[in-house]
């Protein structure tokens, strides 16, 4: 338990914080480019994968193409939503992370004042 506030503490979390935003800018241009880029995607096959495909008629080879482009650039969709969600979770709980600790000070100052109310009134009692 020790290590994992110690590790807490190392975090520069104003940084975090910060670069958020960032991070979700860079997600959200990578989700746009590849929506752009859809109609730009070529693909590309292995030596083997060429061989085969020249053995098959044009017509045929062309689908194969078509149909591997198509599945490439729903991948990169995929791939970049998903990047972008993770980049918005990832906002998510470096937030609720921050609220913690500034609710993990806030409880801290409420402790000490409670331990030093607590010890005047020990003392208090004890002159009685």
């Amino acid at each position: 338990m020790v290590g994992w506030v110690t590790a807490l503490k190392l975090v520069p979390w104003g940084d975090v914080i910060e670069a958020t935003p960032q991070i979700l800018q860079a997600a959200k241009k990578l989700l746009g480019a590849t929506r752009k880029g859809k109609a730009e995607a070529t693909a590309a096959g292995s030596i083997a994968d060429a061989e085969t495909e020249a053995a098959l008629p044009t017509d045929v080879q062309l689908q194969h193409l078509r149909e591997r482009v198509l599945q490439l650039e729903q991948e990169q969709l995929d791939g970049a939503a998903l990047i972008q969600s993770l980049a918005q979770q990832n906002a998510q709980v470096i937030q609720a992370v921050e609220d913690l600790r500034q609710h993990n000070r806030r409880l801290t100052w409420a402790l000490t004042i409670l331990a030093c109310a607590c010890a005047g009134l020990l003392v208090w009692a004890l002159k009685q």
